[in-house]
Formats: C-alpha cells, sequence, structure tokens
C-alpha cells in the first residue's frame, strides 16, 4: 500500500483529499505546514507527497529541498509562472484547485508509473559504506568522501592530519577517528596548542619532575602519557614551538616520552591526530615547522570542506542545531521562517559551524514567538536571491498571491527582497492603489506604508 503524506492547512480540503485517496487504497498521513511535516513525519519513508503551494509557514515546494519523495504542489493560482517555478524547483507535477478527483488519482497513477522515487534513490541514499559516521551530519559527495576515509583509517595507528577553516569541526573528526577505532575503550586526550603558553607547552604535553624547574612542587603526568593506549589529538598543532615540535618528532619515532628535568624514559603507545587550519607547507617554507615532523603528521591528510561548500547539508545542520539549541536553553520547539531558511543557504559563512552555531543561538534567545526571522540570526547579507517561489508574498506568511511578472519578459535578477519591494511599487503605483499593491506584495496596508517610509518612496500625488 503505498503512503501518502497530504500538507495541508485548510481542514476542509484535507479531510476531502484523505477520503479519496483512502477510498482508492492509500495509506494517508496529513501535516498543516512544512515545520509539521518535517517534524512529525520521516518524509523519506512516504512514496509520495502532495502540498498546497501556500502554507502558513512557507511555500510547499521547501520539501523539495527535504526529501527526495516525490512531491505534487497543489495550487488555486495556476498561474503559467507558479507551475513553471515549481516544475523547475522539482515539483514532479502540480494539482489545479478546485481539486478534480479524476485529475488528483491520474497524477498520482503518472508518479508511481514512472518509479520517480527509485529513480532518485541512488542519488539520495548514500550506499551502506558512505552513511555518515557517528556524531557527524552531511550527505554531500565531499563529506561522504570524507565519511569513507575515517572508517577506512580508523582501523589503523597510522597518524592523521586533519585540515579545514576554523569551525568546521575538526575535533569531530578527531573523535570519529576515535570512536570507530579499536582504541575506542581507552583515552581520547584533546590539546588545543594554540591555548597554551609557549613556556608550559612542553610541561603540558610530556610532563615533568619534581624541581624541574620553580613552580615544579611535584610530579606531573603529561597529556601524551594519559593518551597511552588511546589517540592524542592536537588541534592547532602549527602553534607548536620548534622545541616542542622535535619531542613529539621522538615519540612518534621511537614511541617514548622523557619528562621536563628527567634522565629517563618511558615507553608509550598513542595514536596521534592532528588537526590546523594553517598552510603547514608554507611554514615548512618559512622554517616555522619542522620538514620531518610535517612528513611524520600528514601520512593520511583529510580536508574538511567549508559549510559554504556543502549544499543542502546546511540547512540539515542548522535543524539540528536549532533543535539541540532550544532543548539545552529549555524553549519549546521552533522552526526557521522561509527567509531565514534563504539565508541560510546563500550566506557564505566565513566562521562554518561555528558560526551557525551562534547565530542559531542569538536567534532562540532573543525571538519572542516559535518562528525565527532573518532578523535574529544577525547575518550581513546584501543581496538574497528571490528563489523560485520564495516571493516578498511568502515570506510575510500571506497566502495572498504574488505578483505575476511575465516570465518571459523577465530577466533573472539577483535582486534583494528591498529591492524587489521597490522595483515593484515604483512600477505598479500608477495603476493600483495603495490596498492593490499591498494585495499583490501579500503584506498590510500598514506595511507597505512602514516600507515606504524606510526606503524614501513617495506616493504619487493624485492628479487634479
Amino acid at each position: 500500500m503505498s503512503h501518502i503524506l497530504i500538507v495541508e492547512d485548510e481542514e476542509i480540503t484535507r479531510s476531502a483529499l484523505r477520503s479519496l485517496l483512502e477510498r482508492n487504497g492509500y495509506k494517508v498521513s496529513e501535516a498543516v505546514s512544512v515545520q509539521t511535516a518535517r517534524t512529525e513525519h520521516d518524509l523519506d519513508a512516504m512514496d509520495a507527497i502532495i502540498s498546497d503551494l501556500r502554507l502558513p509557514d512557507m511555500p510547499g515546494t521547501e520539501l523539495i529541498k527535504l526529501t527526495a519523495t516525490p512531491v505534487l504542489v497543489m495550487t488555486s493560482y495556476a498561474s503559467l509562472r507558479s507551475v513553471i517555478d515549481s516544475l523547475k524547483i522539482g515539483a514532479v507535477d502540480y494539482i489545479s484547485k478546485p481539486l478534480e478527483p479524476e485529475e488528483i488519482l491520474a497524477a498520482l497513477n503518472r508518479v508511481f508509473g514512472e518509479n520517480l522515487k527509485a529513480r532518485n534513490l541512488s542519488r539520495r541514499q548514500p550506499r551502506p559504506n558512505e552513511e555518515p559516521v557517528k556524531g557527524m551530519v552531511g550527505s554531500c559527495a565531499k563529506m561522504l568522501e570524507l565519511f569513507r576515509r575515517i572508517r577506512k583509517v580508523a582501523q589503523t595507528n597510522s597518524p592523521v592530519l586533519i585540515q579545514g577553516e576554523s569551525g568546521t569541526g575538526k575535533e569531530l573528526v578527531a573523535r570519529a577517528l576515535h570512536e570507530s577505532s579499536p582504541r575506542c575503550g581507552s583515552n581520547l586526550i584533546s590539546v588545543n596548542c594554540a591555548a597554551i603558553p609557549e613556556n608550559l607547552i612542553e610541561s603540558e604535553l610530556f610532563g615533568h619532575e619534581k624541581g624541574a624547574f620553580a613552580g615544579a612542587t611535584s610530579t606531573r603526568t603529561g597529556l601524551v602519557e594519559a593518551a597511552n593506549n588511546g589517540t592524542l589529538f592536537l588541534d592547532e598543532i602549527g602553534e607548536l614551538p620548534l622545541e616542542a615540535q622535535a619531542r613529539l618528532l621522538r615519540v612518534l619515532q621511537e614511541h617514548e616520552i622523557r619528562k621536563v628535568g628527567s634522565v629517563f624514559s618511558q615507553k608509550v603507545d598513542v595514536r596521534l591526530v592532528a588537526a590546523t587550519h594553517r598552510d603547514l607547507k608554507q611554514f615548512v617554507r618559512e622554517g616555522r615547522f619542522r620538514e620531518d615532523l610535517f612528513y611524520r603528521i600528514n601520512v593520511v591528510p583529510l580536508l574538511l570542506p567549508p559549510l559554504r561548500e556543502r549544499g543542502n547539508d546546511i540547512l540539515e545542520l542548522a535543524d539540528r542545531i536549532l533543535i539541540a539549541t532550544c532543548k539545552r536553553i529549555g524553549t519549546s520547539a521552533m522552526y526557521f521562517s522561509a527567509d531565514a531558511i534563504q539565508a541560510i543557504t546563500t550566506y557564505h559563512w566565513p566562521g562554518n559551524i561555528r558560526e551557525l552555531e551562534n547565530a542559531i543561538e542569538r536567534a532562540v534567545i532573543l525571538t519572542e514567538v516559535p518562528e525565527i526571522f532573518i532578523e535574529l540570526l544577525g547575518l550581513e547579507i546584501e543581496l538574497v536571491k528571490i528563489d523560485g517561489l520564495a516571493n516578498v508574498g511568502y515570506l510575510e506568511g500571506s497566502k495572498t498571491q504574488a505578483p505575476s511578472i511575465d516570465i518571459e519578459n523577465d530577466p533573472q535578477e539577483d535582486l534583494s527582497l528591498e529591492d524587489y519591494f521597490q522595483r515593484f511599487v515604483l512600477e505598479h503605483q500608477e495603476q493600483m492603489n495603495e490596498t492593490e499593491l499591498a494585495q499583490k506584495l501579500g503584506i498590510s496596508r500598514k506595511c507597505l506604508w512602514e516600507r515606504r517610509q524606510r526606503f524614501t518612496i513617495p506616493r504619487r500625488k493624485k492628479s487634479s
């Protein structure tokens, strides 16, 4: 029995559609918005989704970005533009309102007859050896390759060098390597080399004997020794002083350490995982990093892609971070508005996942409603693409029909929402009154007036 999810906020339409589908042998589930659809249902487990084009929180076409399950859109605004935009975004078909039973059943027959979902599975589902590793999220090609390498190298004792920009999650990779390795029952010791004063770093890493220097009132076990039989993660290894680099090289070559102030060495069995956002090859050329140590730690390099290169992973990460943040702070469940989703996928994210976490935490703390809007994210965005159906009408949460612009004569410009508003008002205010302008933009007259004031767009004076 095929399982279909109906996403529709109007109860009458939803009930009628459910009755029709159940009478024809389909299993049916319901949701009233995109947010409830993705939080209360497993979208990938559905055989098809029938969604209203205009929903209270965001366009129904947002579901296309969340799953490879075929999405049919319902619209009472069956203009050429809305149909073309829906199909361009990835909808498999559309159904016009008022709904006709024959049209609905015929559309479903086309979907299941062409077996679109099976055709998409190879693109959507990673192969068994490409599934995300524990504690990490990602389905883009670069992350799947990273997961494959992590699983493979985790079973060895070879040193690993993790490279990537700040905030990309290098420590998560180190933890995944440790937890996937035979050493998972022993300690993972993490050390930020940039956070330890240079005069203390050797003592911290290798330990010291009592009286080795002023203030050494007792013998101390170093972090390398604490990681014995486990994994030592040295974050920002490029910040290690040259003298400490020489001692670390001895650990890797001889598998032994000597505490500061001691004449005796002791054996250690440590697997080294290092990470840096620096160009260590350039450091080697400048004499700031030992060449022999570089080649010793660079046995298996792992490259973490920046967030801006991870495609739809950004939305999955944002959702998970939002859920975790709400739980940690103790607030009720929240969701992103359409403009916030658009901003998250458009923004460059120079601070990567760490910046995303901070932006979401800020928004959760400041918002007074369950919906998180773009302003609360605090992102410096000059241009936000108006992507497909995510226009001003949607962003205001209105179900009023958006402006209809001739698709043949409308160039595909990258307009900010402000530019879009100003252009539309200036082009149409001679033919429309304020009420008509507001309705076309999907906003109230009060909001139209406020935006006129903000952008200093005067109203046309009536000719006498």
